[in-house]
């Protein structure tokens, strides 16, 4: 069978359990071969269909996330390595590195915190933005924090970019130009449906309304968002008017910013006037 063949057929199978059938498809025949996408759609006609595709193909079947069987995710300007320890780093999430881009349009950070490192995918996506910056990240998982250390190693980020395991900002010292923050924010019984399900729990869930961390997180945040800086805050797509009350209460600005699917994804907290 050919490359594209088998590619027309996987793409049919995939389409039963992923919204971007052929995307998968390609991205497990490129990781078969060993090459990138493009190197695969430009020169698919040479290659031969190796045996460990069948295998990627079926783990995707049975559910197994892209990122898990590739071992990596693309984020912003990065590829990161990923792990069943770590939250898939998702497209959404791009929207907190846009916002910030869009508020440093006239300068850049120096100082960046982020809460919920996970695999270092926001941190170290805006070290790469910003060249000049340095940043922490803090994670309440060990695991995680190895993953987001491997990461910034790799993209020979190491000295710029330090990780601690942390409590949120609990015992943190500020301020920083910039914080990043992806908490929990699904309801505790929220039904929940593809690769979310491989996601670690505690990066999930935050209590009955999903806001627990968001309480926890929102009256530490005037001591740490320095003058003329900013915390982009991923939020839910139903939470953008109870979590900004909870921000507004600590006497902080907020606004909003929507995602590529138009829905509410990102608050914007400012220093109160």
């Amino acid at each position: 069978m050919s490359v594209a063949d088998a590619l027309r057929d996987a793409t049919v199978s995939l389409s039963t359990i992923s919204d971007t059938p052929r995307l998968d498809a390609e991205l497990l025949m490129a990781h078969a071969l060993g090459i990138g996408r493009n190197d695969l759609l430009l020169r698919q006609r040479d290659l031969s269909v190796p045996v460990t595709f069948a295998v990627h193909l079926q783990q995707r079947l049975a559910g197994a996330p892209i990122a898990h069987i590739l071992g990596s995710r693309d984020f912003w300007t990065i590829s990161l390595t990923v792990t069943p320890d770590v939250l898939i780093p998702r497209p959404d999430s791009e929207t907190l590195i846009e916002a910030a881009v869009y508020h440093f349009r006239d300068r850049a950070p120096t100082t960046i915190l982020d809460l919920g490192t996970g695999s270092g995918a926001l941190l170290l996506a805006a070290l790469d933005q910003w060249p000049d910056a340095m940043g922490l990240g803090i994670d309440a998982s060990a695991a995680a924090l190895a993953v987001a250390q491997g990461n910034a190693d790799r993209l020979g980020m190491g000295t710029r970019a330090r990780f601690q395991l942390g409590d949120w900002a609990a015992g943190v010292t500020g301020p920083f130009d910039l914080l990043l923050i992806n908490p929990p924010y699904i309801a505790t019984d929220a039904p929940l449906a593809g690769d979310v399900l491989h996601d670690p729990a505690s990066a999930l869930f935050a209590g009955a309304d999903g806001l627990d961390d968001y309480r926890r997180i929102a009256p530490q945040l005037p001591a740490l968002i320095a003058p003329g800086g900013m915390a982009a805050i991923e939020i839910g797509y139903d939470q953008g008017e109870s979590v900004s009350a909870l921000l507004r209460a600590q006497g902080l600005g907020v606004s909003l910013r929507r995602d590529l699917a138009g829905h509410d994804r990102c608050l914007v907290a400012t220093p109160g006037e």
